[in-house]
């Protein structure tokens, strides 16, 4: 499956550079965690007007594809 992150940005002028959503000063990593906090995309939504449902599915698609397949045991002590 090919997939195009076209909404995905990166500018060295804004936020440093990280990747974004569509050139916005709103990061790939504030809205994985704002998924997380807002399970309910109403929520979501409501909280980050600008945001469209195409920008958190490409932005789980790139998070997805930046992580290693690697193992590791989270046991906790």
């Amino acid at each position: 499956m090919e997939t195009d992150l076209n909404r995905i940005t990166r500018d060295p002028e804004i936020m440093n550079g990280q990747p974004c959503i569509r050139g916005m000063r709103l990061t790939v990593r504030r809205v994985v965690e704002a998924v997380a906090t807002h399970p309910e995309r109403k929520d979501l939504f409501a909280e980050y007007p600008e945001l469209q449902e195409e920008d958190v599915r490409q932005v789980l698609l790139f998070s997805a594809a930046c992580l290693d397949d690697r193992t590791v045991d989270l046991r906790t002590a």
